[in-house]
């Protein structure tokens, strides 16, 4: 099963089944799915969570309810700019300034509620938390497909803000769950916790990119200025 094959199979069975969320279709994207609130509230019951005290989400719509779960809980929280286009790459939602929960953590919101920073003013993160197309029991995670998940990891690693330690988790579907997934590629980020509304799983997951892997992106250097600076230092 190669990830391209896994990544079409769980869109149609997200759609067939009924079990995909707005946006539709769940095609293309990190799919939004029934039941993604209560895989953010098993998320926050497990003692990864409560330890960190600052957390890195994505933007997409199944994590909405993880975002805002961090925030509630006074968590600092860190989302990236979608593909790392500006100069300061991230947004950093302070739960003491934000006033508007609910507002602050949509996409529109990040933009208008979080103050952009690059990651040479950000904290080390305890907690990374990311959507998934599928991804194994095993920790072995498929996303939709552009790689900038594990890009993000990589130029945070090369800051020194993250490491093997750090928890790495995703909240899916138990439909998304599956014991088919490719082996991972060297730069690709295994998930320690694997979450649905239904169970937790911690994966046994060992390992993480050193770094990133220059040889990979090629021209696409010179669209995200942070890995501008890094290759000329």
């Amino acid at each position: 099963m190669d990830k391209a094959t896994l990544r079409e199979r769980i869109w149609d069975d997200l759609e067939a089944s009924g079990e995909a969320r707005f946006p539709f279709p769940p095609h293309d994207r990190i799919p939004n799915f029934a039941g993604a609130s209560e895989a953010a509230d098993r998320l926050a019951e497990t003692d990864e969570w409560k330890r960190a005290e600052t957390i890195k989400a994505n933007p997409d719509a199944p994590q909405l309810p993880v975002r805002r779960a961090a925030l509630r809980a006074g968590k600092a929280l860190y989302v990236a700019v979608p593909r790392l286009r500006d100069e300061r790459c991230f947004r950093r939602l302070d739960p003491d300034e934000v006033d508007d929960v609910d507002a602050s953590t949509t996409v529109g919101g990040i933009d208008e509620y979080g103050t952009p920073v690059g990651p040479d003013e950000m904290e080390r993160i305890d907690l990374i938390v990311s959507g998934s197309v599928a991804v194994s029991e095993g920790g072995s995670r498929v996303g939709k497909g552009e790689g900038y998940s594990d890009l993000e990891f990589a130029v945070l690693r090369e800051f020194g803000l993250v490491d093997d330690g750090t928890t790495t988790a995703t909240t899916v579907h138990e439909r998304q769950v599956v014991d088919d997934a490719p082996p991972p590629d060297d730069h690709d980020v295994p998930m320690a916790l694997v979450v649905t509304p239904e169970r937790g799983v911690r994966t046994g997951a060992a390992g993480k990119p050193s770094g990133i892997d220059w040889a990979k992106l090629g021209e696409r250097v010179a669209e995200m200025p942070v890995l501008e600076r890094l290759r000329s230092e």
